[in-house]
């Protein structure tokens, strides 16, 4: 069953560390099947705090997506988004 990852960028910190992260993240999808659904397109906050934007990637299960999520590579990229903003993450399973 997919599952969706969904990163919802709360607040900016450092824009370079961003720009590092963004530099990079490509890299870290080779060898995991990953489709990036949104990224930070147009989007209108419905309800709770006002938002910078959001990713949504789908994965082909849940596994995958922590596989990826835990990967080397990823872990090292990361910690510049760690770094650059404060981001909600939420892994969910499709239907």
């Amino acid at each position: 069953m997919s599952a969706y990852l969904i990163f919802t960028r709360e607040r900016t910190l450092d824009a370079k560390e961003l720009a590092i992260y963004w530099d990079r993240i490509r890299a870290t999808f080779i060898g995991h099947e990953v489709k990036v659904l949104a990224a930070y397109g147009s989007y209108e906050d419905l309800e709770g705090p006002p938002t910078e934007g959001t990713v949504i990637a789908e994965f082909p299960s849940m596994e995958a997506a922590k596989a990826w999520y835990d990967s080397p590579s990823y872990r090292e990229v990361r910690q510049h988004r760690l770094n650059g903003a404060v981001y909600r993450g939420t892994l969910v399973a499709g239907v």
